[in-house]
């Protein structure tokens, strides 16, 4: 829920008609991608606003019955039709022409995957792969799809953030959206023990539970040296007032507007350093 503040970038870029031709989203932004594709602004606010105050977006009642603390088949499966919570513009995100990455963690061979184009094709498809990129471990359960099991695409070698799969694709300048603040370092877990009991059948996913505060930490350092040496251009907020199970509309609320605030004061920056790398 951290993406509500987040969101506001998504709704700043779209705004400002700033529409890039490479983007990639895990977690909280596969949903900020898919938003950011179908251009709309509207939706890619109550994602992670409104949409909290739904009676199905989930509880410690659907956590129980193994559903999720959030409730991932409803939130992901169950809300993009036309007549749903959250209608999907299916259409304007398969015409538009950017290339696309959306990644996931392997629970089951401990592999970092990165699906696109072709994947990300069929409607099933992709809300699959949005729901496996932001499957929290232990919050939520993992997504069977393709004959492997998936969890939150953060648990790959870069922590969360898809530097890697730029980098593969021949970039070497980035824009980068991140959702903690910048003196913000991920400390080791105290329950690497907790970790393998509860993935004892994906031990791939309790050790990269375990290594995930390295991975993290490490990427975000190499991100700010490149941000120093003029190759990435950062969003960081500045003040993050809300937790990843944030669910108070009222709270995610004002961190949105925390975000619209900083996205309008960074937005010169912003077209600055993207340029001709920004269509529209």
């Amino acid at each position: 829920m951290r993406a509500s503040q987040t969101a506001a970038v998504v709704v700043t870029l779209l705004r400002a008609g700033l529409f890039l031709d490479w983007v990639a989203g895990i977690s909280a932004g596969a949903t900020h991608l898919v938003n950011y594709l179908s251009r709309d602004a509207t939706r890619a606010r109550r994602s992670f606003v409104e949409f909290a105050g739904d009676p199905k977006f989930g509880n410690l009642g659907t956590f129980l019955t193994g559903q999720g603390l959030f409730n991932a088949r409803y939130i992901y499966e169950q809300t993009a039709g036309p007549d749903q919570a959250l209608p999907f513009d299916f259409t304007t995100f398969w015409a538009n022409p950017a290339r696309r990455r959306i990644g996931a963690f392997e629970a089951d061979t401990g592999r970092m995957v990165y699906w696109g184009e072709r994947d990300l094709a069929h409607t099933r498809g992709l809300m699959l792969r949005v729901e496996a990129s932001s499957t929290m471990p232990m919050i939520m359960p993992p997504v069977d799809l393709d004959g492997h099991a998936y969890v939150d695409g953060a648990l790959g070698p870069a922590g969360g953030i898809a530097l890697d799969a730029a980098r593969h694709d021949g970039f070497d300048r980035f824009f980068v959206v991140l959702s903690q603040e910048r003196s913000y370092v991920k400390r080791p877990s105290r329950w690497p023990g907790l970790y393998r009991a509860w993935f004892r059948r994906y031990p791939a996913a309790a050790a990269a539970l375990a290594d995930r505060w390295r991975n993290y930490n490490r990427t975000r350092e190499e991100l700010f040296d490149l941000e120093s040496a003029g190759q990435a251009c950062l969003f960081v907020p500045e003040r993050m007032t809300v937790a990843n199970r944030t669910r108070s509309v009222p709270a995610l609320r004002a961190s949105f507007e925390l975000g619209m605030a900083q996205a309008r004061r960074e937005l010169p920056r912003w077209r600055e350093f993207l340029g001709a790398d920004a269509l529209g």
